[in-house]
């Protein structure tokens, strides 16, 4: 699907690059020496590393809720919808399946901003690889906020069909 696109990319360039290693003695965590860079960085282990990557979700959440209005948006938008669920007379199933597609909508988002922010990073040269990423990514989140969409129209439709008027 993407040859047309990365053929620009020549291929002196492709085939010179170092082909991956597979074995599981190369560069596996747990095979590093203790003096390489990579073990150095990693560091931490048990309940150490663990407090340091609940750091870096912080941190990630703080530069996405700073840096993408998106964000933002999904997040006041579900923080708005999780509150009314506390006070729709919702049956707990329904409940649960518009928690998780909340929670959902929020990961796409984030899991987007990344994509995005990392393109960035990459070139700010406009490249057609670079346009397909970010609107995959978009549509992952367009298809996230349809499913939470379409799920408070069936919850609320369920909750409160008994009540309208017949016609």
């Amino acid at each position: 699907m993407f040859n047309n696109i990365s053929n620009q990319t020549s291929k002196q360039n492709i085939n010179s690059a170092p082909k991956p290693s597979f074995s599981k003695t190369d560069s596996h965590p747990s095979n590093l020496d203790s003096q390489s860079f990579a073990s150095n960085v990693k560091g931490k282990k048990g309940v150490a590393r663990m407090i340091k990557a609940a750091s870096y979700s912080i941190d990630g959440f703080k530069a996405a809720y700073v840096h993408e209005a998106a964000f933002r948006q999904v997040f006041w938008l579900n923080l708005i919808l999780l509150i009314a669920l506390v006070f729709l007379p919702f049956a707990l199933s329904p409940k649960m399946i518009l928690v998780f597609a909340s929670f959902l909508s929020l990961i796409v988002e984030l899991i987007n901003t990344g994509i995005e922010a990392s393109i960035d990073h990459t070139s700010t040269a406009q490249h057609p690889l670079a346009k397909i990423a970010k609107d995959v990514g978009s549509a992952a989140q367009f298809l996230a906020l349809l499913l939470l969409f379409v799920l408070w129209v069936m919850a609320l439709y369920g909750a409160f069909a008994p009540f309208w008027p017949a016609s």
